[in-house]
């Protein structure tokens, strides 16, 4: 019997130490404001020194995989197929295609910068699906190196400063120019990176009565949101035809995470997210249900970043340079643009 505890016994006290830190990022965000998830990562790096020991480990890799990974899936649970065809296919395409070309274009800007080949894949999904979200769902089925560990972190913030800055310049820009309500939304909801700043930006917009800019912003959101799962699928196909391509890349460091011999084409828990959006579709769950899926999904999300900071040294975030800060602004225009 100790045989099955012994794993857990292992995994407790990193992953007790990270829902913590989450709880506290929470109560941080409520009280203050703020991007939750910038408290955890915070959070995280500030206590780096404190779980360098071997006995954290454990529940650190596990938090920072297997957690994020079970967050990633319940992501299915906010979009249905309704939500998707109320678009209509001309505004389905356009989305569709901005997705492609900003995750095209991080691509091009990682050639051209000579960086790796998954901080372009990293960096273009996070800023053409859904922000953080996509950043940690994206690295979660790449090979688990220290270098897209560190290049992670900074995307979250990256994306998340500039999903911020996005939420209030945006909408001045937009009544400024008088655009029409339902194109409104359908920028918002279209180039914003992290759905929290979609809501609130559409809402800001919002006139009493009418809530069309919001809706509409938030179904072309969500609809981002669904295009994670195709992605990641994607970059799964995309990481196998890169590793049997010769050819010189950046060197890497070991994360000290559990080895796996190669990327699964199919990852399990993007399987889970089609069967959440297929069972939320056909009504069978209810309402509370629903709505706890969606805390869990964020509160593994948080948990998750909080592993990730506290096991990456400051300095290592720094080490990265300028280059990535420049690929996440140039793809954040690019979209706009779009």
């Amino acid at each position: 019997m100790n045989v099955y505890f012994k794993p857990w016994q292992d995994r407790l006290p990193g992953l007790l130490l990270c829902m913590a830190l989450a709880l506290l990022a929470t109560g941080l965000s409520r009280h203050f404001g703020g991007p939750q998830l910038l408290y955890a990562l915070l959070l995280g790096l500030s206590l780096h020194s404190v779980t360098r020991q071997k006995r954290w480990q454990a529940g650190l890799n596990f938090a920072s995989r297997t957690v994020l990974r079970a967050g990633v899936a319940l992501l299915g649970l906010r979009i249905t197929f309704d939500q998707v065809t109320a678009l209509g296919w001309h505004t389905g395409l356009a989305v569709m295609a901005a997705v492609a070309s900003t995750v095209a274009v991080g691509c091009w800007l990682a050639n051209r910068l000579h960086r790796p080949f998954h901080e372009g894949l990293i960096s273009g999904a996070s800023v053409g699906i859904c922000g953080a979200s996509a950043a940690l769902a994206v690295a979660s089925v790449l090979p688990p190196t220290r270098e897209n560990e560190r290049f992670t972190l900074l995307t979250v913030v990256g994306v998340t400063l500039l999903s911020t800055l996005a939420m209030v310049v945006y909408p001045l820009g937009l009544q400024w120019l008088n655009v029409a309500p339902l194109a409104t939304g359908v920028f918002l909801g279209a180039t914003i990176h992290d759905v929290a700043q979609v809501v609130a930006a559409g809402t800001m917009m919002s006139t009493a009565g009418d809530t069309t800019i919001a809706d509409t912003a938030t179904v072309v959101k969500l609809f981002r949101v669904m295009l994670l799962m195709p992605v990641a699928l994607l970059v799964s196909w995309a990481v196998r035809v890169a590793a049997a391509l010769p050819g010189p890349d950046v060197a890497t460091e070991p994360s000290g995470l559990t080895p796996t011999q190669e990327v699964p084409l199919v990852p399990r828990f993007l399987l889970v997210f089609i069967v959440f959006m297929l069972l939320l579709t056909t009504g069978l769950l209810p309402p509370a249900v629903t709505a706890l899926g969606n805390e869990l999904s964020r509160a593994c999300l948080v948990t998750a970043i909080c592993a990730a900071g506290l096991k990456t040294r400051l300095q290592d975030l720094w080490r990265l340079g300028w280059l990535p800060v420049l690929m996440l602004v140039t793809e954040t225009v690019w979209i706009a643009a779009f």
